[in-house]
């Protein structure tokens, strides 16, 4: 078992790393930028090392710098967390030259999958089904692709992921302008200009599958989850079990996607990412190879600590379990609570928190970085936590999110709490009738002004806790407020009672 493992991220992964960690009674060690000096998961760890400028590409993305502190602190092993560096394979290659063990799936089989064209090959080559596309590189060569897989195509970039260098085109008159624009944002991104076409899924569904593997070559899926409530083609709100498909299709997802995983000699935790189609079938999107930001949610139904897993997995250790001793009990749904400003579509809004009440209560489990008096920095994804719940039932999960949401108090910046509150009113999504279309369709009512004032906010949850008490809970909503007596409208109706 390793003993001593740097944590090469920040922010809320970070910590939700080391508590397994700690647990373990496996040594925590943290780095952090200009930016971070006073963050959470620098104060969570054992100790914390200093790493340059708050520019990613100066501290976080800095292989050497990461790999130094390992060896100056006597770490043997390194745990990337995602996003930055997670799935670069030059990082797992460091560390095996350095003697360090790094926590994740081979360097060989992150340069397979890493690349989406050649991921999207390699999978067709082994039997898993893949949305119909080509290669892009030129405006000639897109303009032949789409005319021979029909439009609408949608445009991506093959090094990237989050909705970056993605562009979808109507007809063939869009063709060449989103092409230049996806090209500059993929080169921009990623530093690679490629990107190819794919066949546009019309009101597909987002749904994904938890793959576990260890080094013997034994593979397990974890189920799915669903992720189709997106902006910007970026992922705002995860459930599992997706509401929209039968235990036979996830049967199928499941075994195609360890076929893949076992096709490129993966090992650690992975997730293989689908497009669901409104006649339920299903087509390869990517495989990320590591660990996602909605893996709590998976944690919840089937009751395995994956950062354990991850960790044993790179110790040497075999699975502890086979796919017919995993079981999936109840509903688990997770929002991403940003600092950003639905009404003005989602933009960042960094700052300094003044005050920050998080929820609690049975089935709640709140995966943050941050606290009271933290700055939320512009120079990174402005995620202050994963908010999650689980249930018996997804009707009950619906319900015990409403609540945790209203008791969710941030001041001092712009939150999308707001839309967390309306989208889990609207008949739409309770009916989980829903696809990666639906916070465009509906906009006007999701991302419309708050109808609270953040710094309202404190004042009322404290309110209704008093309210509570006095079992003051029936009133009218208010305007702009999800429908219904949510701990705010019971909160102004305290308040007005005075």
């Amino acid at each position: 078992m390793l003993e001593k493992v740097l944590i090469a991220n920040r922010g809320e992964i970070a910590v939700r790393i080391a508590r397994t960690l700690r647990e373990m009674r496996v040594g925590v060690v943290a780095v952090y930028s200009d930016a971070d000096r006073d963050a959470l998961h620098t104060r969570v760890a054992d100790e914390a090392h200093h790493i340059g400028p708050a520019a990613a590409a100066d501290s976080y993305l800095r292989i050497d710098k990461l790999i130094d502190v390992a060896k100056k602190t006597g770490c043997d092993g390194l745990n990337p967390g995602y996003g930055f560096l997670a799935e670069n394979p030059d990082l797992p290659a460091a560390c095996e030259h350095a003697g360090i063990t790094f926590i994740g799936p081979p360097a060989s089989a992150m340069r397979e999958m890493g690349l989406k064209t050649a991921a999207r090959k390699r999978m067709a080559d082994a039997g898993v089904p893949v949305v119909p596309g080509g290669s892009a590189n030129t405006a000639d060569e897109a303009r032949a692709t789409a005319e021979k897989i029909g439009y609408p195509v949608m445009l991506k970039a093959s090094a990237g992921g989050g909705g970056k260098g993605m562009r979808l085109v109507e007809d063939a008159a869009e063709l060449p302008s989103a092409l230049e624009r996806a090209q500059s944002e993929a080169k921009k991104s990623f530093g690679d200009e490629t990107v190819y076409l794919e066949k546009a899924i019309i009101r597909p569904r987002h749904v994904e599958i938890q793959v576990l593997g260890d080094r013997d070559g034994n593979m397990v899926h974890l189920f799915e989850r669903d992720c189709s409530i997106q902006r910007r083609h970026q992922k705002v709100v995860e459930e599992s079990p997706c509401p929209a498909i039968d235990d036979d299709i996830v049967r199928r997802m499941g075994e195609v996607a360890v076929k893949g995983a076992k096709a490129v000699g993966y090992f650690s935790a992975g997730t293989f990412e689908f497009l669901l189609s409104e006649d339920k079938s299903f087509y390869f999107l990517e495989m990320n190879t590591r660990l996602q930001v909605e893996h709590p949610i998976t944690e919840l139904v089937t009751g395995t600590d994956l950062v354990r897993e991850m960790l044993n997995i790179a110790s040497g250790l075999p699975l502890a379990f086979t796919q017919e001793q995993i079981e999936r009990r109840g509903a688990a749904i997770e929002c991403r609570v940003y600092a950003e400003d639905p009404a003005t579509g989602f933009l960042p809004s960094p700052g300094t928190i003044r005050e920050l009440r998080t929820p609690a209560g049975p089935g709640v489990r709140d995966d943050s970085g941050t606290y009271a008096g933290a700055v939320i920095s512009g120079s990174y994804d402005p995620l202050i936590s994963k908010l999650c719940v689980w249930a018996p039932d997804r009707a009950r999960a619906i319900e015990r999110m409403r609540r945790a949401l209203g008791e969710y108090v941030v001041s001092g910046i712009k939150t999308n709490l707001p839309f967390h509150a309306r989208l889990f009113e609207h008949p739409e999504f309770v009916a989980g009738s829903y696809d990666t279309g639906f916070i465009d369709r509906h906009k006007e009512h999701l991302l419309r002004g708050p109808g609270v004032a953040p710094e309202d906010r404190a004042r009322l949850a404290g309110a209704w806790a008093r309210a509570a008490a006095r079992q003051e809970t029936k009133a009218a909503p208010l305007d702009g407020c999800a429908q219904g007596p949510t701990p705010w409208v019971a909160a102004h109706r305290a308040e007005l009672g005075k």
